[in-house]
């Protein structure tokens, strides 16, 4: 991904030094004030004006100098203008001092995370789901991410843009929102929510998990770059039919279900039988012709595939009757 982000190079100084700095030019400024005061009243002459000029001028350059004085923790950045220009972001961690003229925006390079609520959506099929993501994400260009979108305007207090980190990561997550609802959309309408034959090798929302993720981390990579937003991960956290056709479908599994246990049921009972006629012909036990055979395999196959057990009844007579 191309990136117009480039490492900060003005003057940086040491934080503690500047802050030792900035309190000797302050006392400084405060003794010649105090002193020019006192040359005037005693001498009420000129000599203290120029003092006290030196001294005031000296105070206001130190107030401005400690505006240059900030504090930045792991995984923050400063993206820096000067005068509307981009000078670079910079993202060394501790105590330092850059010029008060420089406007510093703050920006937060940690990992966010979005759970995104459950939108409805049409499968490759045209049945509707409800489909929801989960997503981690963070900043990977900060110039885009300030200057490619208006973030800035969107968030929530524009005027201190600066300083209100969290309103400008906000609107950020304002728009990732947007984006992954636009990716899920995209991506849900490939594929179909079920294989209905359970024949085809083609791959579907709950049986291909691995690859649906592996193609909306894709898409949301895609539409976000414009941001300068990388995405770490992205996972469909939900997946279930729209409740209009939900109690339909559910109705379908289940006939399905009940097919694929009876074929199972009739396997085994088909099975049971042929042992069983197998055994009493290999055995000698009784001889039996086809139209006794052809019974038996009624009676056996009956109590075998039957939903209730069955009621024996003994027979006392003999196998002629």
């Amino acid at each position: 991904m191309e990136t117009k982000e480039f490492e900060f190079k003005g003057l940086v100084m040491n934080g503690f030094l500047m802050l030792f700095v900035n309190a000797i030019i302050l006392i400084f400024g405060i003794l010649g004030f105090i002193f020019s005061v006192i040359q005037l009243d005693e001498s009420h002459g000129s000599d203290g004006g120029w003092i006290m000029g030196f001294s005031v001028l000296l105070i206001l350059i130190n107030i401005v100098m400690w505006c240059g004085l900030m504090q930045q923790e792991p995984n923050e950045a400063r993206v820096t203008t000067w005068f509307g220009k981009y000078s670079g972001t910079f993202q060394k961690t501790g105590f330092f001092w850059l010029c008060p003229f420089y406007v510093k925006k703050k920006v937060s390079l940690r990992a966010r995370n979005l759970d995104a609520d459950p939108i409805k959506v049409n499968d490759k099929t045209g049945n509707p789901v409800m489909i929801g993501l989960v997503l981690v994400w963070k900043l990977s260009d900060t110039y885009k991410a300030l200057f490619e979108v208006d973030s800035q305007t969107i968030a929530a207090n524009p005027n201190t843009i600066g300083s209100d980190t969290k309103g400008l990561m906000n609107a950020l997550e304002n728009f990732v929102r947007v984006q992954s609802d636009a990716a899920l959309r995209q991506v849900a309408g490939q594929y179909a929510y079920d294989d209905e034959d359970s024949k085809s090798d083609e791959p579907t929302l709950r049986s291909s998990a691995d690859e649906i993720n592996e193609q909306l981390e894709l898409k949301l990579n895609e539409r976000l770059a414009l941001a300068g937003i990388e995405v770490v991960e992205a996972r469909i956290n939900y997946l279930a039919y729209a409740p209009e056709i939900a109690a339909v479908m559910l109705r379908r599994q289940q006939a399905s279900a009940i097919i694929t246990a009876r074929e199972k049921i009739v396997e085994g009972a088909v099975g049971m039988v042929k042992m069983a006629l197998d055994k009493l012909s290999g055995e000698e036990i009784v001889e039996l012709d086809d139209d006794k055979k052809a019974a038996m395999v009624s009676n056996l196959l009956v109590v075998l595939c039957g939903d209730e057990s069955a009621q024996p009844v003994v027979n006392t007579g003999t196998l002629n009757h």
